[in-house]
């Protein structure tokens, strides 16, 4: 897991115009493609409703025309009719409401399950998410594609829905101040002077000022979100850490100074938040003053003209809803500014994570080169002329070359920080960087055997099987194999779901990476410190059980001594020669593995 202290994106970046264009054309191919239909669906069904809803509100806005020309001339049969209506009035904007929040939300999640998908798909080819976990570019990629993913799908369909609704909104009721409104006449100094369509100037004088003022203040909001949102990563990191290495911290006494980073890092958590609450409180000086004048205002514009009988209390009612709704359409922006700088930080987020994904494919993005993999013709393993380095260039081992027939068991040993991991790993897969070619057998199997084995959580069996699926394996084929590895006694526990990281020792986690080896029986087994788990009598008894069960497979190990060494007819050491690490074998055979390194370093 990566530390989201290091390697961390600039927490007030401020809004981007073209990171957010950038995440628009990403997520857009929600609408293109294999789910654009659904998509389209979604999408029209949602715009219908908003339709009906704008429908529904100009009705509502005559009834309040109708129902207080009613009061003012005391008409009680118009007023019991006008309440009548709006009963059936109710239910239209209930129904309207229900489709539009299924519609919404079904959209939200298909939209988010769209793109989590294909983020998902990013992370796990080309083991992008082992590059991105050994490396410091790109901290937490879990939370971005969990949270930060619906944290930028969700808002972005509500500011569409308020677009739309805003646009559609301003022209009706724009329509509707012009028309009943008029035109105001004013004296001044004497002088008589006309106002045309007085209400439609006060609206859009008191929407663009309020509009205005808006971004002024709260311009720090962006760059202010980003930050909480990283602070929040690096303390949820930070407790996972600790909860994965419970074990460690206990056994060092480390109880309390755990504790102590812990609470450094929630301090830091606080005062982001504390400086999001200030920003949020600047804005809201504005947005609450906004929410009282609104009811207000269109009265005080109006009250001239009822006051010398020019318009009725109706007239003046539906002009108050009308200029309210056009607050709404004008002020878009206000109601919406703060949840705008909280999308562009997550949105940003996932299109940083989406950069990283470029920058682990197969070239790196300055330009280093990474080593070959191809198929050989022998069936052998080959390493031809392999420059292996690090993520930053530095060289961890400057030439390999080396022919690994197929079955042959390779015991490879040396010193500590020589590289050993870093040759197996690139064996495996596992590490690009650097140069040279590693030439496999046709269809080759590779497995890595690491010191601690992946258990996924859930019924033991899935566990064995893994990365199988457990049906796909017989029965007998399944006890057949944990008798071989010593566990026959877990076939009671099969069909039992634990956290088996934690349930098992760490010697039963290790024989049911062998059980996996036996039923899968890979072309190259490659053991990583994988026996230390066990005494010498039990990795005397575990290789005697993998050769046994696999024997045309190539096996790679390191460490052993004694039986262990005895049972791989190959032996490599890796040890400094004085012109540099030298990998040289031990035994009688011809075949040598040449490996000059500029020192040893721990990998």
């Amino acid at each position: 897991m990566s530390d989201p202290a290091q390697g961390q994106s600039n927490p007030n970046p401020g809004f981007d115009r073209a990171t957010a264009l950038r995440f628009t054309r990403f997520s857009g191919g929600f609408w293109r493609g294999a789910t654009a239909r659904t998509a389209w669906i979604w999408t029209l069904a949602l715009g219908l409703c908003l339709v009906l809803k704008l429908g529904v509100d100009i009705t509502t806005n005559r009834w309040h025309r109708w129902f207080f020309d009613a009061l003012e001339h005391r008409d009680g049969t118009s007023a019991l009719l006008a309440v009548m209506a709006f009963v059936g009035l109710i239910g239209c904007v209930a129904a309207v409401g229900v489709g539009i929040v299924i519609t919404r939300e079904t959209l939200q999640v298909r939209w988010r399950e769209w793109c989590t998908k294909r983020l998902l798909d990013r992370w796990m080819r080309r083991q992008r998410f082992y590059r991105l976990a050994t490396g410091t570019r790109m901290p937490n990629p879990e939370y971005r594609i969990s949270d930060d993913v619906r944290m930028a799908t969700e808002p972005l369909t509500d500011f569409a829905i308020g677009l739309f609704t805003a646009i559609l909104a301003a022209a009706a009721f724009f329509s509707i101040l012009w028309s009943v409104g008029g035109s105001l006449d004013v004296t001044i100094a004497g002088e008589s002077y006309r106002i045309p369509a007085f209400m439609v100037l006060g609206a859009l004088l008191y929407g663009v000022t309020v509009s205005t003022l808006i971004p002024i203040v709260g311009r720090k909001l962006a760059g202010v979100a980003a930050a909480k949102n990283e602070a929040e990563a690096r303390f949820r990191f930070e407790m996972i850490r600790l909860r994965e290495n419970a074990e460690g911290v206990i056994m060092a006494g480390g109880e309390k100074a755990a504790r102590a980073r812990l609470d450094t890092t929630y301090g830091g958590l606080v005062r982001q938040w504390l400086q999001l609450v200030r920003q949020h409180g600047n804005v809201t000086w504005v947005m609450n003053a906004n929410s009282a004048l609104i009811p207000v205002v269109p009265l005080l514009l109006a009250a001239p003209k009822y006051l010398s009988g020019q318009l009725s209390l109706g007239e003046v009612m539906q002009l108050a809803s009308a200029f309210a709704q056009v607050q709404i359409a004008i002020a878009w922006l206000v109601d919406n500014y703060r949840a705008i700088a909280e999308w562009f930080a997550s949105a940003r987020r996932v299109m940083e994570l989406a950069d990283a994904f470029d920058d682990q494919d197969l070239v790196t993005a300055n330009g280093m080169p990474l080593v070959s993999r191809g198929v050989g013709a022998d069936g052998a393993l080959h390493l031809a002329g392999v420059r292996l380095t690090d993520r930053n260039g530095r060289v961890v081992i400057e030439q390999a070359e080396a022919v690994l027939p197929a079955g042959s068991r390779i015991l490879l040993s040396g010193e500590a920080g020589s590289g050993k991991s870093v040759l197996l790993r690139a064996i495996a897969g596992l590490w690009p960087w650097g140069a040279g070619a590693i030439l496999l057998p046709e269809n080759a199997r590779v497995q890595f055997l690491p010191a601690t084995p992946f258990l996924p959580t859930g019924p033991l069996r899935e566990a064995v099987a893994f990365p199988a699926m457990a049906n796909d394996i017989s029965v007998e084929a399944l006890d057949a194999a944990l008798a071989s590895c010593g566990i026959e006694y877990l076939r009671l526990r099969l069909d039992e779901s634990a956290r088996w990281d934690q349930a098992l020792s760490a010697s039963e986690r290790q024989r049911i990476a062998f059980t996996r080896i036996i039923l899968q029986q890979p072309d190259i087994i490659i053991l990583d410190d994988t026996l230390s788990v066990f005494d010498e009598a039990g990795q005397v008894e575990i290789i005697d059980t993998l050769i046994a069960c696999c024997p045309h497979t190539t096996i790679i190990n390191t460490g052993g001594h004694g039986g262990v060494a005895r049972r791989f007819e190959r032996h490599l050491f890796i040890g400094n020669s004085g012109a540099g690490m030298m990998l040289r074998e031990t035994t009688a055979e011809t075949a040598v593995l040449s490996v000059v390194s500029s020192g040893a370093r721990q990998i």
